[in-house]
């Protein structure tokens, strides 16, 4: 199996969509490493449908009914909403106690041109957005978007998803290489945007 589209990980599901990226982290564990536990995540080309991702998701089944699946690999997974919508239809249908999650980086409106969050509405029960910091600085040294701007459209993202009744976390990367963020200022931010926070701890050799 040449592209490793889903995966397992600390008895969940995962679901490598993309190895494209509107970002480019400095602390993305793909920087140092290609695997997750052995599991080969780099692509060997982005051409992977739905169908793909759903014969894959068959072979390795759910753990067990209340099991959750996520949308998060070496790329950010709205860059191929349309496999992510469709994929998460199926699981609806046929696995209606999963809880499905999409970790995102927060820039699909802004790649796409238009509100996409309404269309992940009844398809996604969770949505995880990377806030990375207290202000546009912070975050464009950390999380070096392609785009500027890039900081304030996470936010308008952020805040669409709350105001879409989406249960909503904004996460941040705490601790890497030493260097700590205002915990108190991010997660103020994320409160007045409508989302709940989390901190993600910088894991030094990843998983």
């Amino acid at each position: 199996m040449a592209n490793v589209l889903v995966y397992e990980l600390d008895g969940k599901i995962y679901i490598n969509l993309t190895n494209r990226c509107t970002n480019d982290c400095i602390f993305c564990l793909r920087k140092d490493k290609d695997d997750v536990k052995g599991q080969k995540l780099w692509l060997d080309n982005e051409n992977s449908t739905a169908k793909d991702v759903i014969e894959q998701f068959e072979k390795i089944k759910l753990l067990n009914a209340g099991s959750e699946v996520i949308f998060c690999g070496y790329g950010e997974p709205l860059l191929k909403l349309d496999v992510l919508k469709e994929v998460a239809k199926y699981i609806k249908e046929n696995y209606p106690n999963t809880k499905i999650r999409i970790n995102t980086n927060g820039h699909a409106n802004y790649v796409y041109k238009r509100d996409i969050v309404p269309e992940l509405k009844g398809l996604i029960d969770t949505i995880s957005v990377s806030l990375n910091g207290e202000s546009s600085q912070e975050y464009d040294e950390l999380s070096q978007p392609v785009f500027e701007g890039a900081y304030d459209e996470v936010k308008k993202f952020i805040k669409s998803c709350a105001d879409n009744g989406i249960e909503t976390v904004a996460s941040v990367v705490e601790g890497y290489k030493g260097r700590h963020l205002n915990l108190n200022k991010c997660e103020q931010i994320a409160t007045e945007l409508g989302a709940k926070f989390r901190v993600r701890e910088w894991i030094k050799n990843g998983y």
